[in-house]
């Protein structure tokens, strides 16, 4: 259920529904490590670090997904690196009380498909023209789905949100705020996934069993987005990379894994 020896596999095609591209250039054949699901175990709540090998066919744009705090914006860029169509949409900002900040991922997902559409229809562009897209985000911010009908359990905790002060006070008790800084390379505080997760998982009726059951899955916005992208219930890639893995505070800088240990003491299921 966890890391294993990395495999390479290709990717050419990987979304039947918009007819996008994920990958790289076939001049470009770096591996690049990822966090993903493994189709050959049931499913789990991380998952364990592959290498992928993507290979793309050679076409005129590169498409960028930029989502970010408070709106979403998809650019288009030529093979000079100028951007030739773009279009930007704000998404709410949700306060139920003071120090909590939520974001509701749907409007998000329909945001983002929004602007894609809109970049393209703008630039007279085809998603079949685009040799891969690529996508910056918002990152601590912490969603969880139900993978079998991509609908959140809740709206995402933004990353500003303080709800889980308590929580990094009972854990700084044993050990201090630094506590997995040598692991994680960052202290305890409400800034990160970890805690987030957490407070998900203990608030959300049902939210606990489903995890440990592999029917609600974690990610951050990019691997939501990613996931919808990329056939959502019907085969999407659970995945990140190891920049946005390293602030969840769960990633072993060493290992580049999921740490079992950290997921513990957290209160996280694996699967």
């Amino acid at each position: 259920m966890w890391a294993r020896a990395s495999r390479s596999c290709r990717i050419t095609s990987v979304s039947a529904s918009t007819g996008l591209y994920f990958g790289r250039h076939p001049d470009g054949l770096q591996s690049r490590r990822i966090l993903r699901g493994s189709p050959n175990r049931r499913p789990t709540f991380f998952a364990p670090v592959r290498r992928l090998d993507y290979h793309v066919p050679v076409t005129k744009y590169i498409g960028a997904i930029d989502q970010g705090t408070t709106s979403t914006r998809f650019s288009v860029f030529d093979a000079a690196g100028k951007i030739v169509a773009s279009a930007q949409k704000e998404h709410e900002q949700i306060y139920p009380q003071p120090g909590w900040v939520e974001h509701n991922p749907d409007e998000i997902w329909e945001a983002t498909q929004n602007v894609m559409a809109q970049a393209l229809r703008q630039g007279d562009i085809r998603a079949a023209h685009l040799a891969a897209i690529g996508i910056t985000n918002q990152r601590e911010t912490t969603v969880l789905w139900n993978r079998k009908t991509g609908r959140p359990v809740a709206n995402a905790l933004v990353w500003q949100d303080t709800r889980v002060d308590d929580y990094v006070a009972d854990l700084s008790r044993d050990g201090g705020a630094d506590r997995f800084r040598s692991k994680t390379g960052l202290p305890l505080s409400t800034y990160f996934s970890s805690l987030k997760i957490r407070w998900l998982l203990d608030h959300v009726a049902g939210a606990r069993k489903q995890a440990e059951a592999g029917d609600v899955v974690f990610g951050n916005i990019d691997s939501f987005l990613t996931w919808h992208l990329t056939g959502g219930p019907d085969g999407g890639l659970h995945i990140t990379d190891v920049t946005n893995a390293s602030r969840t505070q769960l990633m072993d800088l060493d290992t580049l894994s999921w740490d079992r240990g950290l997921l513990d003491v957290f209160g996280i299921p694996a699967a």
